[in-house]
């Protein structure tokens, strides 16, 4: 069962939660006062400008890669501490925002591998179109 505490309900606000736990936690707040109470006095801080370190620190999404550094990633194209944080980040942590900009840069990068195989497979057979025709 997901804990309830303040940082799973700030996570649930900013959408930072897996799916499966977002899906939890609102089958919870349709079900428990105490929860949704809690949620709005959460957001109402939040809006008056009430703010931790920790609310800037997720709103701001200072531990998630940039989308660049996500594409490097998927590439290979960076240290291997670097690809051990973001691989962490996007499948342990399960960072909704980040699991977004991978799945469509790895499906931009084999569209593109794609494109590039059929330009090959066609420059390399221009020549026996034409000596066959």
């Amino acid at each position: 069962m997901l804990p309830f505490n303040d940082a799973t309900l700030l996570a649930y606000i900013e959408e930072a939660l897996p799916a499966e736990q977002m899906a939890e936690l609102e089958k919870r707040l349709r079900e428990d006062a105490t929860v949704r109470d809690r949620l709005s006095q959460l957001v109402a801080q939040r809006d008056n400008g009430v703010h931790s370190i920790g609310d800037i620190w997720r709103r701001h999404r200072l531990s998630c890669p940039s989308r660049e550094e996500i594409g490097s990633y998927i590439l290979g194209a960076m240290s291997e501490e670097r690809r051990d944080y973001i691989r962490f980040h996007i499948e342990e942590i399960g960072c909704r925002f980040c699991q977004s900009n991978w799945e469509d840069l790895s499906e931009s990068h084999h569209q593109e591998a794609v494109r590039a195989r059929r330009r090959k497979y066609f420059q390399s057979s221009v020549g026996r179109i034409k000596a066959e025709g």
